[in-house]
């Protein structure tokens, strides 16, 4: 089976979709990848969620990514004394890290070791903002910007501040266990501010799951190179970073870690409120078509659907609708000009192989790229360059196989039987010839590596013609 187009679909699971009746639906609409938010429920719920993805892709006999969403350390007010409260704008108000007479609670000691004046401090999604104008190790007084009401437990988010915060907390390590332990396919890591953020959580990972980055903070995008370039994969969460920096930059933004993270190879997801109307209706809003649009134009290899598919009132037709645009995007001439005209020129020789592999294929009209991969590097590079012609990734591996699911345009086959490069570009024909419904004569464009085998040795292309 191989989906009619090239970006992916990641779906949120949750009371509205984790039912195996429900998860059977949404993947025949057309999700490759389901998303467990690990900030909400128990690890038994998430355990059944799992066990029933197994079981949905064993019976459809196609790999099926999933990825564990770690919540991450969350920055909150504490418990207010006398309720809710409404500030003002251009007044002045005090926070503290223990409870305080004068003071709103805010127990983060290391946001009163990191804060400077003039640093802004945003509540309950950006709704009220501040400025903070005197700090001191007890105590910060900030100017009220835009007012509203504050109550207990509301986020706050730090744009101007880089805080000492361990990225992985306590319950991150025990979930990130558990997911590991039952096999997920990525983990995504919030809250990342610089590159050095992921190391802990590589070496707890050492390579059972691919790593996703997700980009919500300013500071991250100071260091977006080095946190690329240590990362699997890139998540665009636009909700966070949408609060953080100015919402006008958010479009550009998304466009340039869309195009480093092609430069560099990563699959990148372009996630948040992208038909978050549907939550509550079955139809979305123009402007939500349009923004789901706006990413397949850009070139990400796939779109997310959060509380729409998680907890809303219609989740299999948000699924199909994001489906419908995806394919009629793709499908207009303007996309293949667009794509065509971001191609940026091979970085390194692996690149270039992959480059010249894929302009092949095009230029014999080849059924399809096959790209022989043990950790799935050969594909992403193939990927990267957006062949318009189906990738099949032919690999050993079965968790490689369910990562395939994020990567544009790609399709695994899980195959232990190749033993050797001959082997190989055999079971390559045999295998794709139903996929692509293969007639004599046809061909196929292979990239593999010489030795046979060996990871990261991508440096042979094959041309293999259909008996």
């Amino acid at each position: 089976m191989m989906r009619d187009r090239r970006a992916r679909i990641v779906a949120t699971v949750g009371p509205a979709s984790a039912a195996p009746d429900m998860l059977r639906q949404l993947f025949q609409n057309g999700v490759d990848t389901f998303r467990l938010n690990f900030s909400h429920g128990e690890h038994e719920t998430h355990a059944g969620v799992i066990a029933a993805i197994r079981a949905l892709e064993a019976d459809m006999g196609v790999p099926i990514g999933i990825l564990q969403d770690l919540q991450g350390p969350k920055i909150r007010l504490g418990k207010l004394g006398g309720g809710p409260h409404m500030l003002e704008r251009g007044q002045t108000v005090a926070f503290a890290p223990d409870e305080s007479a004068d003071a709103f609670p805010l127990p983060h000691p290391e946001i009163f070791a990191a804060l400077q004046p003039g640093h802004r401090l945003f509540i309950d999604d950006g709704r009220v903002r501040l400025a903070a104008r005197r700090v001191a190790p007890d105590r910060i007084e900030a100017e009220v910007l835009e007012g509203g009401k504050i109550s207990d437990r509301k986020g706050v988010n730090l744009p101007d501040t880089v805080l000492d915060l361990p990225v992985l907390t306590e319950k991150d390590r025990r979930d990130l266990e558990f997911g590991l332990a039952h096999g997920v396919d990525w983990v995504a890591l919030s809250f990342v501010q610089k590159a050095s953020d992921l190391d802990e959580i590589t070496r707890i990972i050492d390579g059972r799951a691919g790593l996703v980055a997700k980009i919500e903070k300013p500071s991250a995008l100071e260091d977006i190179d080095a946190i690329v370039a240590r990362s699997d994969a890139i998540m665009i969460a636009r909700g966070d970073l949408g609060v953080e920096i100015p919402p006008e930059e958010v479009p550009a933004r998304q466009k340039e870690l869309i195009a480093l993270c092609r430069r560099e190879s990563r699959p990148v997801i372009v996630a948040t409120q992208m038909l978050e109307s549907m939550t509550a209706s079955p139809a979305p809003t123009r402007a939500e078509a349009s923004d789901v649009a706006t990413a397949i134009y850009d070139g990400a290899d796939a779109v997310m659907l959060s509380a729409e598919s998680a907890a809303g009132a219609y989740p299999a037709e948000a699924v199909a609708v994001m489906e419908r645009i995806i394919r009629s995007t793709e499908a207009h001439a303007y996309y293949a000009r667009v794509i065509t005209a971001s191609r940026e020129a091979a970085a390194t020789p692996a690149d270039a192989i992959a480059d010249h592999g894929a302009m092949l294929a095009s230029a014999l009209g080849a059924r399809a790229v096959v790209a022989y991969s043990r950790s799935g590097s050969t594909a992403a590079r193939i990927s990267a360059r957006r062949p318009f012609l189906p990738l099949i990734v032919l690999t050993r591996d079965p968790h490689v196989g369910r990562r395939m699911a994020l990567l544009w345009g790609a399709q695994a086959l899980t195959e232990d039987s190749v033993n050797d490069y001959d082997s190989m570009v055999e079971t390559a024909l045999r295998e794709s010839r139903p996929l692509l419904s293969a007639s004599s004569g046809d061909s196929l464009v292979i990239l593999s590596g010489v030795p046979f085998g060996q990871s990261g040795s991508t440096n042979n292309i094959r041309v293999a013609t259909f008996a």
